[in-house]
C-alpha cells in the first residue's frame, strides 16, 4: 500500500472577529471562514467576468439582445440569492430531509456547510426566469452568459469543501490518497480537488473557447446545453471515486444521487445543443 498523504493544516476558518456588546446584548464573535470566502470569490468574479462578456461585441450576433452591464450588476443579487436559498434548500431535500422534523432550524445552518449543486442551479434557474421576465430579456441569452461564468464558481466551491474536510472520496491506494481529519482514517481519493479540474478549470476552459472561438453565444441556448451536458457527465463519472454520504440510501444499478440528479441535465443539455444547431427552416415564399 502506498503512503497516504496528510490533510492539510488549514484550519475552516481564515480569522474570527471578536465579538462586542451593544445595548446589553452581546454579539459575536463572528468567524470568516473559507467556505463563505470562496462563494465570495465566485461570486464576484463569475459577476465581472459576466460584465466582460456582455460588453463584447464580437461575441454576439449585430442587435442581438442582451444583458446590459448595468443588469449584470442588479443580476448579482438575484443570482446571489438564488446560489444560497437553492443550494441549501436542495441539500436538505436532495441529501438529508430528515433535518426538517430533527431540527428544523438547522435548514439555514448554511455556515455548516451542506450545499447542493443541483439546489443551487435549480435557485438560481428560478432568478434567470423572474429576472429575465422583469428585464424583458430572453431567456437562453441570460442562461448562455451565466453558465459560461459558473465553473468559476463551481471551481472556489470545491476548493472550499476540501479545505472543510468535507465529500471526500471513496477509499484508495493511490499515492495520492488523503487521509481526511474528520474521516475514518483511511486513505481516500481528494474527490473534491477532482471536481474542481474538471467541474472548474476544464468545463471553463471549454467554454471559453465555446463562446470566444466558436461564438457560441450567437445562438441562444448552445452555450447552456453545453454547460449541462458537460457538468452532467463530469459530475455523473466522479461519482464513481466519491464517497456517497452514509445516510443516503443504496440506489439501484449502483447510480447515486448525484448521477440521478444530472442524468436530467445531460438529457435537457443535449436537447439544447441539438436546437441550437439545427439549421432554420427556410422561409416560406
Amino acid at each position: 500500500m502506498f503512503a497516504a498523504i496528510p490533510f492539510p493544516p488549514i484550519h475552516p476558518e481564515l480569522f474570527t472577529l471578536p465579538g462586542f456588546d451593544l445595548f446589553g446584548l452581546h454579539l459575536g464573535p463572528f468567524p470568516l471562514r473559507w467556505y463563505a470566502l470562496a462563494y465570495i470569490a465566485g461570486l464576484m468574479l463569475g459577476w465581472r467576468y459576466m460584465v466582460a462578456i456582455v460588453k463584447n461585441e464580437k461575441l454576439w450576433n449585430p442587435g442581438q439582445a442582451r444583458p446590459t452591464p448595468l443588469q449584470c450588476d442588479d443580476f448579482l443579487f438575484w443570482a446571489t440569492l438564488g446560489v444560497i436559498v437553492g443550494g441549501r434548500l436542495g441539500y436538505v431535500f436532495f441529501y438529508n430531509l430528515k433535518i426538517l422534523w430533527t431540527n428544523p432550524l438547522e435548514t439555514f445552518a448554511i455556515w455548516q456547510g451542506g450545499m447542493s449543486f443541483h439546489g443551487g442551479l435549480i435557485g438560481v434557474t428560478l432568478a434567470m426566469v423572474l429576472f429575465a421576465r422583469q428585464h424583458k430579456l430572453p431567456f437562453f441569452t441570460l442562461s448562455d452568459v451565466v453558465a459560461a461564468v459558473t465553473p468559476i464558481g463551481l471551481f472556489f466551491g470545491r476548493i472550499a469543501n476540501f479545505i472543510n474536510g468535507e465529500l471526500w472520496g471513496r477509499p484508495t491506494e493511490a499515492p495520492w490518497g488523503v487521509i481526511f481529519p474528520n474521516a475514518d482514517g483511511l486513505p481516500r481519493h481528494p474527490s473534491q480537488l477532482y471536481e474542481c479540474a474538471l467541474e472548474g478549470v476544464v468545463l471553463f476552459s471549454i467554454l471559453r473557447l465555446a463562446t470566444y472561438n466558436r461564438l457560441t453565444l450567437k445562438r441562444p441556448g448552445l452555450t447552456t446545453g453545453i454547460f449541462l451536458v458537460c457538468y452532467g457527465v463530469f459530475r455523473s463519472s466522479l461519482e464513481n471515486v466519491r464517497q456517497p454520504d452514509s445516510f443516503m440510501p443504496n440506489f439501484p444499478l449502483g447510480l447515486t444521487m448525484g448521477m440521478i440528479l444530472s442524468i436530467p441535465m445531460i438529457v435537457f443539455g443535449g436537447w439544447l445543443v441539438y436546437t441550437a444547431l439545427k439549421p432554420a427552416a427556410p422561409a416560406k415564399a
